[in-house]
């Protein structure tokens, strides 16, 4: 398998020299240098890497998978209706949920960090605060997530953020992802929540629909990640964290890949009777376009040509993104059901 890896950095300009004292900069009238406002430039700048350094703990990336399947959720609860407001409160505390189960997971896995070339410059893998903070910082964001979503929509969202994060550190994090290949798997459940937290905060319980979105999200994520995993897989290896592409041939993992991807597809249609032709429509088109992808990541494997397994992860992104966002489009439009069309 041939994959190439982009290098990056970031670089600082010196400012410009005051033409009155040889170049210097900062000069006095009587020509000496006056050194005060480089310490406060370093102090600001310090306290910004500080700053930024808090907000890598929290992972941004990845919460944008909480709305890519939070506000469809809550529209299709909500069908034909949009609240604004509630979508918005919901958001903030699906984020501060999210923000802290990143936050713990990087705490629970400073070590492996330090030993992944993926994870190296994460903060805590080179000490940009003491880990006790980092601690202190993530229990904070899931209390206040809690409370936040208590009040601001109901008691039960704000239990399932909490369990959110129990399980992701508890049962993913501390026990599963060290111990199986099957990490991902059961693990993936705590990504699958969004729908659940987003549904329970218009209806006050959970339906079918959620459940449906849950199993989607809980299929989807082991192809995601094993995708990413092939690439970085001597990462793992070098860490000794039994992910299935660090323990399993090539062949292996492309086929449960395929396998997983037909289960997600097939599991979308499962929506079909309580949403409308424009959601039918999109899950089939993009489901097809998925499957293909999958099918020829395992056929170049099988046959021994070089692959690119990123090109499946960043499709996967895509491809739940079309799912949910002809979800969110469906449910506002309000239109005839499948189920409704057909009855």
């Amino acid at each position: 398998m041939r994959i190439g890896q982009q290098p990056g950095g970031h670089g600082f300009a010196g400012g410009p020299s005051h033409p009155e004292h040889d170049g210097s900069a900062g000069g006095t009238e009587d020509g000496h240098r006056d050194g005060s406002a480089e310490p406060a430039k370093s102090a600001s700048r310090r306290a910004l890497a500080l700053v930024m350094a808090y907000v890598a703990l929290t992972k941004p990336r990845v919460i944008e998978l909480l709305l890519v399947t939070t506000i469809p959720a809550m529209l299709l609860a909500d069908r034909g209706q949009v609240q604004p407001g509630l979508i918005l409160t919901t958001l903030f505390g699906g984020m501060l949920a999210a923000a802290s189960a990143n936050c713990l997971n990087m705490v629970a896995d400073a070590d492996i960090d330090k030993v992944m070339a993926r994870t190296a410059k994460r903060p805590l893998a080179r000490g940009a605060m003491p880990v006790s903070h980092a601690f202190v910082f993530g229990v904070t964001l899931g209390i206040v997530s809690f409370f936040w979503l208590w009040f601001t929509t109901n008691l039960l969202s704000g239990i399932l953020a909490v369990v959110t994060i129990c399980f992701y550190i508890f049962v993913y994090t501390l026990v599963l992802k060290r111990r199986t290949s099957q990490n991902v798997v059961w693990g993936g459940a705590a990504g699958c929540m969004p729908v659940m937290i987003g549904w329970s905060a218009v209806t006050g319980t959970i339906g079918w629909q959620a459940v449906v979105m849950f199993l989607v999200i809980f299929l989807w994520t082991p192809p995601h990640t094993w995708a990413l995993m092939l690439r970085y897989k001597e990462d793992y290896q070098a860490a000794n964290v039994p992910m299935l592409p660090a323990v399993a041939s090539e062949t292996k993992v492309t086929k449960h890949i395929v396998l997983y991807a037909w289960a997600t597809v097939v599991a979308t249609f499962a929506l079909a009777p309580g949403s409308g032709v424009i959601y039918a429509a999109v899950a089939l088109a993009s489901g097809i376009w998925f499957l293909v992808v999958a099918h020829r990541l395992y056929a170049g494997v099988r046959a021994g040509t070089p692959v690119k397994p990123l090109k499946l992860f960043i499709l996967s992104n895509e491809y739940l993104a079309l799912v949910f966002c002809g979800l969110a489009v469906d449910s506002v439009v309000g239109w005839d059901t499948v189920s409704q069309l057909l009855s």
